[in-house]
Parts: structure tokens; C-alpha cells; sequence
């Protein structure tokens, strides 16, 4: 494994192969993505703490969805990936899908987990709020509301430690770097996915109150060579939640569509 500075992003580079990358949603980090490594075997995969998450220092630059794609974009471009399947969770599935409409020929396939359109007018004031509470020192108040309201009751009931690993990675985030993420996911607008023309494979939990599955069906429908898959007794956090069942598809998606 080596870690890279990769411009604004530090990015974790593992194994040979054709390209994974993989992008965190707000409050993850490349960790998000440690239960997948195993089923990823024979690719080369790069994790990102995107700009102001993890271990990536916080930019002067205003943070947006066209800031991070596009440092995602520069950093894959100095690493010399031409092409790679993308796998995006929550905030990083917006990522994902303005990258596959503006650097289609750079996407072999998309799978997207807890994947977003856009936040709904409710969620952008509350992700406004959520940021007020990072900057006055609220973060363990927020990693708590993240497990009572976004992992599923079977979840919080049989597996601490998916409780422990997202507090843990809320806990740890820089507060501003984690508030002006806040601010640019509240300001975040829907892509054309019509104009998404990789094969894309859409992962979402059966009680994901973030992205619901009638929110992912829609997106489904609009994405000519999409597939939909609901996992049961999952909620938001579906790579952590319910690593075994993601992980089976995960990588029958990205080996029937090898470029």
C-alpha cells in the first residue's frame, strides 16, 4: 500500500490491475472502504480523503461538487489513469455521476452506494445547521445523530462496531473541513443521468432514510444500463452495514464489466 499526496486529496494506492476508485460519502474517509479491499484482489484500488476529510488538509478554495470532481479528475490524471470503474457512497455517488457525464471516456462502470440526486429542501437547511453544530464544536452530538438516524435498527441492535467505526470516523474529521463539506453537499444539484452512459449497478438499504429506494429507483430510471439492488435490514451505510452482501456484489459487477 502507499499513501500519495495527490494534490488537494491524500489517497491510499493498493495492488496492480485495472483502476478501482473508490470515493467516500460526508464524515468517511478511505476507511470507509477497508471491508471491500479483500474482494478487490487483482485491481489496482485508490481510496481518497477528499479535500478537507481525512487526512487531506482543508483548501482555501470554497468547496463544491465541481471542486472535488474535479481534484478527483487532476489527482487520477497524475497518476496516469486513463480509465476506472468508480465506486461512490452518498455524497461521493454525486461525484460519481458528474464525473460520468463530464470525463465519460475515464469511467469503465459506477456503483453507487446510499446514491444521492440532490438533497431535498429540508436536508439542505439541516446539512446547513449540521455545519453551524461542526463549527461550535458539535461533532460528537452529530456522530450520534449519524447512528440513531442513519444506520438501520438491526445494525445499531447486532453490531456495535459498524457503530464504533462511524462514530470514530465522524469523531476524527477536521470540524471545519467537515462543516464546509455540509455547506457544499447543501448546495448540491442534480446531474443530467440520462447523460450517464457507463454501466452502473445501484446499491441502497431497505431503510436508508437518506436514499430511499423509491430515491434510487428514480435515479435507476433515468440511467440507460443501470441495475438496482436493495439490501434488507440495511441503512445508509450499506459498505459497512452489510459488508459480505456488498462485497458479493461488488465484485461480480466489476469483473462482468472489465474493460
Amino acid at each position: 500500500m502507499a499513501t500519495i499526496n495527490a494534490g488537494a486529496c491524500i489517497c491510499e494506492v493498493d495492488g496492480e490491475g485495472f483502476p478501482v476508485v473508490m470515493i467516500h460519502g460526508l464524515g468517511g474517509t478511505s476507511n470507509s472502504y477497508q471491508s471491500q479491499m479483500a474482494a478487490l484482489q487483482g485491481y489496482k484500488v485508490i481510496r481518497f480523503d477528499m479535500p478537507g476529510a481525512g487526512r487531506s488538509p482543508v483548501p482555501s478554495d470554497a468547496l463544491s461538487i465541481d471542486y472535488f470532481s474535479n481534484q478527483i479528475v487532476s489527482a487520477l490524471d497524475a497518476l496516469g489513469v486513463t480509465q476506472a470503474h468508480f465506486v461512490g457512497h452518498s455524497l461521493g455517488t454525486i461525484m460519481c455521476q458528474q464525473i460520468a457525464t463530464t470525463n465519460s471516456d475515464l469511467v469503465a462502470s459506477l456503483t453507487l452506494f446510499g446514491a444521492i440526486i440532490e438533497p431535498p429542501e429540508a436536508a439542505r437547511n439541516g446539512l446547513q445547521a449540521r455545519a453551524e453544530a461542526a463549527r461550535n464544536g458539535g461533532m460528537s452530538d452529530i456522530a450520534d445523530q449519524i447512528i440513531a438516524n442513519t444506520l438501520s435498527p438491526v445494525t445499531r441492535e447486532t453490531k456495535p462496531e459498524v457503530s464504533a467505526f462511524v462514530r470514530e470516523s465522524i469523531m476524527r474529521q477536521n470540524a471545519e473541513g467537515y462543516a464546509r463539506t455540509c455547506e457544499a453537499l447543501s448546495t448540491a444539484k442534480a446531474v443530467d443521468a440520462t447523460q450517464i452512459k457507463a454501466p452502473t449497478l445501484l446499491i441502497t438499504g431497505d431503510v436508508d432514510p437518506v436514499a430511499p429506494v423509491g430515491m434510487t429507483e428514480e435515479l435507476a430510471a433515468k440511467i440507460a444500463h443501470a441495475q438496482l439492488s436493495i439490501i434488507s435490514d440495511c441503512g445508509h451505510w450499506a459498505p459497512v452495514e452489510k459488508s459480505a452482501e456488498v462485497n458479493i456484489l461488488l465484485s461480480h459487477f466489476i469483473r462482468k464489466n472489465q474493460a
